[in-house]
């Protein structure tokens, strides 16, 4: 029996699927703030209630997680969650565990969930995104995760945001310590500030509330909508000029907003490098499992 975790920012979800992809369990706890010993402990407590609710020995455990494992000594880096950082994870949790874990990034888990049995199962070439409380990618070849050997694949949220215009600057700071990372411009908490900083109401705080705003006329809130549409072209148009992928498939709560989907895949071509009037061929989708895509992808690591 392979359990999958889902190692968020705010809450660790665990699942068992089935040979057709249903779940057999599934569960979610509040992730421990800034500990990461109680976050080993959590994962543990979830493992121990998947085999009493199952009646099975859970035999390996894949864990989606944000930011990479070094290669060089498997220490966690660039996670948002920064109790993450500096940890061996891995071999920490195996130790616990008594049993073998694989570790990917959790966009990396998005785009194979969604690249196997999801929204993009029958495409060869798979970019997966989260558009979330951070940016982040992953790649799926011919069913097979990219990883690389940096551990980097998919890191798109770190690249510059292409093409800044002058009321772009001075970029805004990324908690990286770079400034301009599309992280910066395209995740929820940027979108919500770049609202602020053209408007002085700051009585909205996150996207829902920016998006309900927009939907009752806020001409203001609607052009930040905006903004976000069109630096997201501008950033997916290079992952296309260089990859080309079949699909790309956006997840995370941002990717959620109405009519995104439609406006982007309007705004995308021209910043693409075809002549003008020529028809993307890349998709641009939705996951079909939603918010669930991650930890689904996390059981399919072995």
């Amino acid at each position: 029996m392979q359990l999958g975790i889902d190692l968020g920012g705010t809450k660790i979800e665990a699942a068992v699927l089935d040979a057709a992809g249903s779940f057999r369990f599934r569960e979610r706890i509040a992730t421990p703030q800034g500990d990461y010993q109680a976050t080993l402990q959590a994962i543990h407590a979830l493992v121990l209630s998947a085999e009493s609710a199952l009646h099975e020995s859970v035999t390996a455990v894949g864990i989606g997680h944000p930011g990479s494992a070094n290669p060089l000594d498997g220490r966690i880096r660039n996670a948002n969650s920064t109790c993450l950082n500096g940890q061996t994870l891995q071999a920490d949790l195996q130790a616990l565990l008594a049993r073998p874990v694989k570790l990917a990034n959790d966009a990396d888990c998005l785009a194979l969930s969604e690249a196997t049995d999801g929204i993009a199962k029958n495409d060869p070439t798979v970019f997966g995104v989260i558009l979330g409380t951070g940016v982040g990618g992953g790649w799926v070849i011919n069913g097979r995760l990219l990883q690389g050997p940096n551990g980097l694949a998919g890191e798109w949220g770190h690249n510059p945001l292409p093409i800044s215009f002058a009321d772009e600057l001075p970029a805004p700071a990324c908690y990286c310590g770079k400034h301009g990372c599309i992280e910066a411009w395209l995740s929820g908490p940027a979108l919500v500030a770049d609202y602020q900083k053209q408007t002085p109401d700051k009585s909205i705080t996150d996207v829902p509330a920016l998006v309900n705003a927009a939907t009752h006329g806020n001409h203001n809130a609607q052009l930040a909508l905006d903004r976000h549409t069109q630096r997201l072209a501008r950033a997916l148009a290079v992952i296309i000029n260089a990859c080309d992928p079949t699909a790309i498939v956006l997840g995370g709560g941002v990717s959620q907003r109405p009519g995104l989907i439609n406006d982007l895949s309007t705004a995308l071509p021209a910043h693409v490098f075809l002549p003008a009037g020529t028809p993307l061929q890349t998709k641009i989708l939705l996951p079909a499992f939603g918010d669930s895509s991650g930890v689904r992808g996390a059981a399919r690591l072995f």
